[in-house]
């Protein structure tokens, strides 16, 4: 009987190997199993071993297309796996399978195909930025210590820690969905709409070799480290491809790695915690999107061309001034200042956030060359008459002071 053979396997496979051990820790089949070969193994174990074969039972839905129809060839409606490898390559095709909730039926078509490879090459490019920034920084020598790493790079890599912490129990528990969720967020909100964004500053116009610029590239390290990891076992090739070009001595394959053990967590009382970069994010939003009013109206071109004053209640003003001169950095405006809602004066905004308003300012200095910030100081120093003060110390000096951003 095809039931009682396929129901004894693990005493034909597990118990005849010695690499393997029984019960198995995993069975797993489609969901029409569990009158099937399910229930035939742990009959058959039960009565042989007094346990059941397994130690957990993972079942699946079945492949159905994007109406929910089963597929068929005389329906034309069947989504070849080879066909979409060759079109859109098999990490693809396996970031579809995890992206989806295996618990119910999985639809696919062409069009649910095509939105996978956006969000594939929403983690490929993150990878691809992250190594770029990384091609003159030799871990080896230019690794900073946690401890003197710049606020904002502290920041990022306790967020990696949390989400780790998240794709761990995430794989333990086969949610795989919630890993590319969670992952896809990270690269989209936390990196690319913040993070990467803030930090192209230092990396295109600081010392290159100074403090700020490698604070920001330890911190690109520790990500991408931990990033290949979390990616492997979903988009293999494309993970082991990115792990042949992180700069540092490195194993064969990442395949052969753990998870990444160089990230830390953010210490819950220092004054610079997750809450108070939470904050920092919500104001950022407000300021980018009254600032995307400015250029709607032709007031400022680039973010650059604006200067901002806030306005804020309590809770910001002692959170925002934190940052100090580097505010700026942070909206990547040209300048940016705060102060105490009581100076609030009648024309300034209010902003979807309660407790801050703010003003747009067009700013009327001269433009550095360089970084492209409309700085005061921009023709002040001679033998640079093109550059403000921040690039002149950065390229003829010793590099510039950054603490925050």
């Amino acid at each position: 009987d095809v039931w009682f053979d396929s129901g004894v396997t693990h005493a034909c496979v597990l118990d005849k190997r010695d690499q393997l051990t029984f019960p198995a820790d995993l069975y797993l089949e489609g969901s029409d199993q569990h009158r099937g070969w399910f229930q035939s193994s742990l009959l058959a174990s039960v009565a042989m071993n007094d346990v059941a074969p397994y130690k957990a039972v993972l079942t699946h839905g079945f492949t159905v297309d994007a109406e929910g129809k089963k597929m068929s060839k005389s329906k034309g409606n069947v989504v070849a796996p080879q066909s979409v490898m060759k079109d859109l390559g098999a990490d693809v095709l396996r970031l579809w399978v995890a992206a989806t909730d295996y618990r119910g039926e999985m639809s696919v078509s062409n069009e649910i195909l095509n939105r996978t490879s956006d969000g594939y090459r929403r983690l490929r490019n993150t990878a691809r930025f992250l190594l770029s920034n990384l091609d003159d920084f030799n871990p080896a020598e230019d690794l900073v210590d946690t401890r003197d790493l710049l606020a904002l790079d502290r920041w990022v890599m306790d967020r990696a820690f949390v989400l780790q912490e998240e794709v761990k129990s995430a794989y333990e528990t086969y949610q795989f969905q919630h890993i590319y969720q969670k992952v896809h967020h990270f690269c989209v909100i936390d990196l690319g709409g913040f993070y990467l964004d803030i930090i192209k500053d230092r990396q295109y116009t600081a010392k290159a070799d100074g403090l700020a610029r490698r604070s920001a590239q330890t911190a690109m390290y520790h990500v991408i480290e931990a990033l290949t990891r979390w990616l492997a076992p979903i988009i293999s090739y494309t993970a082991d491809e990115i792990w042949q070009y992180i700069p540092g001595a490195r194993s064969e394959s990442v395949f052969l790695e753990t998870w990444y053990q160089g990230l830390v967590k953010l210490d819950a009382s220092s004054t610079m915690n997750r809450e108070f970069w939470q904050k920092v994010m919500t104001v950022r939003t407000a300021v980018s999107k009254e600032l995307e009013k400015s250029r709607g109206k032709g007031d400022i071109g680039s973010s650059l061309n604006a200067e901002v004053e806030l306005y804020c209640n309590a809770e910001f003003f002692d959170a925002l001034s934190q940052l100090e001169s580097e505010l700026h950095f942070i909206f990547i405006t040209s300048n940016a200042s705060v102060m105490a809602e009581q100076f609030c004066p009648d024309d300034a905004i209010q902003t979807e956030v309660e407790g801050v308003k703010l003003k747009v300012i067009v700013s009327e200095h001269k433009k550095c060359v360089r970084c492209w910030h409309q700085r005061y100081d921009v023709g002040e120093h001679a033998e640079h008459p093109e550059l403000c003060g921040r690039c002149i110390e950065n390229v003829a000096g010793a590099g510039e002071n950054r603490h925050y951003a």
